[in-house]
């Protein structure tokens, strides 16, 4: 395989540069610009705010409340969002404040601590004005595009062991920041989960990364006896994480303490069957439920749609996350390449969290639904990062078909 400048990165032939592509016949080449992309995201945004008017419309009657509405606003100013950064001139452009964005998302992490929201016994959100928004957000776009230009500057130096470990010192300080300042670890995780997946891909021997993955995974799957017999029978403690623990083992006996929300999403999903109860017939949603419209929305969709719809949602996903495979493989150069590839993550690790919180596989987590749960911060920051990969797209060459 050729050599791509400093890059020792080594992918398929003719998928990755840290250069842009040559036109080697200008004639006959146009820009790529993944349309499929675009409709999958829109369908995914218009179904949540179905199942956002399905959930609400009894907190409306009941409360009064404005949640949909503002809801339809802010995915209306994420579509525009996506529409401006999908045509900027360039990706190179956002990439090259990419350390900017990084710092200030790490003084944003840490003021929240002080003069943030608190929501829910919780400070992980932030007030600028009219503006409320999650700090952790901000830290997800910037390690997306601040993790990519580290190793795209590494070079050929990124083939060396300690490689690795030196360009996820920036996450692991994100991972810490987050974890202190807002105990948020959901999102903490996710942003190690983006790091590790960005190296995997990159790295010129990612089977040791993939080993150490597995082992780590295997040694925690086979440790869940010990903790369950440790844990069995033993007084919820004062830490939060060890009574969410407790509560993902043995739900039906500390309800109080969490169960409660855990069985009432279990039922909402087993009372949906096949092909579920019809859009705007759940029950669960009429204040049994706690979070029905944002973390347990996954649930509603269950009792409202039936197994049948759950599946056609998760299609959707999955197209979605093919179409980001296609441009992460497609895209010009490296650095294209890994912000697909981090976005990709991001998506993939979000959906299956919540996806198995609702199921009670793994403790509950602080984890939306992309595009589908209740949340202003989570959808406009979603849809810049789909404003990113579909500019990533634009920038890839296609051929023309000879007639």
């Amino acid at each position: 395989m050729a050599d791509t400048g400093n890059s020792i990165i080594k992918f398929q032939p003719g998928r990755f540069h840290l250069g842009k592509r040559k036109n080697k016949d200008a004639s006959r080449e146009e820009d790529f610009f993944d349309y499929n992309l675009l409709a999958v995201i829109i369908l995914l945004t218009a179904f949540g705010l179905v199942m956002q008017y399905s959930v609400s419309a009894y907190d409306v009657q009941a409360n009064h409340s404005a949640a949909f509405t503002k809801q339809s606003m802010i995915a209306i100013l994420g579509i525009i969002l996506l529409i401006g950064v999908s045509r900027l001139a360039n990706y190179h452009w956002l990439v090259s404040m990419s350390g900017g964005i990084y710092i200030v998302a790490i003084v944003l992490v840490a003021v929240t601590k002080y003069i943030g929201i608190e929501v829910n016994g919780a400070k992980r959100w932030l007030k600028i004005g009219p503006v409320q928004f999650q700090p952790a957000e901000v830290m997800k776009l910037a390690v997306i595009l601040f993790v990519p230009l580290l190793i795209v500057k590494m070079g050929r130096k990124f083939r060396k062991v300690k490689a690795p470990f030196i360009v996820s010192i920036p996450s692991l300080i994100a991972f810490f920041s987050v974890l202190y300042f807002t105990k948020n670890l959901s999102s903490a995780l996710i942003i190690l989960g983006i790091t590790y997946a960005m190296i995997v891909v990159a790295h010129p021997h990612p089977k040791w990364l993939v080993l150490g993955f597995l082992i780590l995974l295997g040694a925690a799957i086979a440790s869940y006896p010990i903790l369950k017999s440790t844990l069995a029978g033993n007084p919820l403690t004062g830490d939060f994480r060890m009574r969410r623990v407790m509560v993902w083992l043995d739900p039906q006996n500390h309800q109080k303490a969490g169960g409660y929300q855990v069985l009432q999403g279990l039922y909402a999903i087993g009372s949906g069957g096949l092909f579920g109860k019809g859009l705007g017939n759940s029950t669960q949603k009429l204040g049994a439920l706690p979070e029905a419209e944002n973390d347990m929305i996954f649930a509603i969709i269950c009792e409202e749609l039936g197994i049948v719809g759950a599946m056609i949602i998760m299609s959707l996903f999955i197209y979605l996350l093919f179409r980001l495979f296609f441009i992460a493989i497609n895209a010009p150069d490296l650095l294209g390449s890994l912000i697909a590839v981090g976005i990709f993550a991001h998506i993939a690790i979000q959906v299956v969290l919540n996806i198995a919180v609702v199921l009670n596989v793994i403790p509950t987590t602080g984890i939306t639904l992309p595009f589908i749960s209740f949340g202003g911060t989570s959808l406009l920051f979603l849809m810049t990062e789909m404003g990113i990969a579909l500019n990533i797209s634009g920038q890839i060459v296609e051929k023309k078909r000879k007639a």
